[in-house]
């Protein structure tokens, strides 16, 4: 008997901790994504970001003054990394409306397209 209630008691732990798949599967609506803290890109952007007025106009998932970071990085591709660092040491207007993006001139070419990968990196399609 006490054979057949620690076999039954294993069963039911096996059962309980799942089939052994770890695959990180997001619950249903949830949309994936992917770790990136681990990135350099991705550091060395965000403390950029941090330092500048970024954060002003825009935010990771919804739009503010400008559009959404993510939103940028669904739009774009890394081919794009040099021509959008010019928009934002340059400023522009009338891709995502008529609010213009104030220029940012005190920002080296590397630290704009630096800022441009780490948004990026935030695709999420």
């Amino acid at each position: 008997m006490k054979k057949y209630l620690a076999a039954m008691a294993a069963i039911v732990f096996m059962t309980a901790c799942g089939s052994g798949n770890n695959e990180n599967k997001p619950a249903p609506g949830v949309e994936k994504t992917t770790d990136n803290s681990s990135n350099p890109d991705y550091q060395k952007g965000l403390a950029l970001i941090a330092k500048n007025d970024c954060l002003t106009c825009h935010k990771v998932s919804e739009k503010l003054v400008g559009p959404a970071y993510k939103d940028v990085a669904n739009k774009y591709t890394t081919a794009d990394v040099s021509k959008l660092a010019d928009k934002v040491l340059k400023g522009g207007t009338g891709v995502w409306g008529q609010i213009p993006m104030t220029p940012h001139p005190n920002l080296s070419k590397e630290d704009a397209e630096q800022i441009v990968k780490y948004i990026l990196l935030l695709k999420t399609n």
